[in-house]
């Protein structure tokens, strides 16, 4: 063999060597895929927070989620379900994040943490588990009914923002 052709089979070599060793692999398998058409259950979310229709909104936002990016299904009862799952809200929190040039609160931040759990039936132990944070700005309003309403806006928002985060730490946890 001539020297060139050493070379390329050596190249050619080393790159397969390179390519192979390389350590990329998927991370999650397809169970961990929250697959269309599978039922949800979702009980009553706990509530350690000082919001008493919170964890109600979030479990609205979590059924809806679920069902508009990867095709659950409310299931019946727990028993019925293929996947069930365990949640509380453990904080609710609403702090002033802008202020106007007269040093009035001009912005508030919600701040929702909620932990879940997410079960598939006959399995022993948790699919995924974890603590979800989300935020979302609303104006301040002298009128207290509008101001209700924009705190009640940002708290569907956060409440959907956990519901993405929840579905994408699902899918890709490691």
């Amino acid at each position: 063999m001539s020297h060139r052709t050493r070379c390329r089979l050596l190249l050619l070599l080393l790159l397969s060597l390179i390519l192979a060793g390389c350590g990329y692999h998927l991370t999650n398998d397809s169970t961990q895929r929250l697959a269309g058409g599978q039922t949800l259950w979702v009980p009553f979310i706990g509530n350690e927070s000082v919001s008493p229709t919170a964890q109600t909104v979030i479990r609205r936002a979590l059924y809806d989620e679920c069902h508009a990016l990867r095709g659950l299904v409310a299931a019946d009862s727990e028993t019925t379900a293929d996947l069930y799952m365990k949640g509380k809200l453990v904080s609710y929190s609403s702090s002033v994040v802008s202020y106007s040039a007269l040093d009035q609160a001009r912005e508030y931040r919600l701040t929702l943490n909620v932990a879940l759990e997410l079960h598939r039936k006959g399995a022993a132990v948790p699919l995924w588990k974890g603590m979800l944070q989300a935020s979302q700005n609303y104006p301040v309003n002298a009128n207290l009914a509008l101001q209700r309403n924009a705190e009640e806006r940002a708290l569907d928002a956060a409440a959907r923002i956990i519901a993405q985060k929840f579905i994408q730490s699902t899918e890709q946890s490691y």
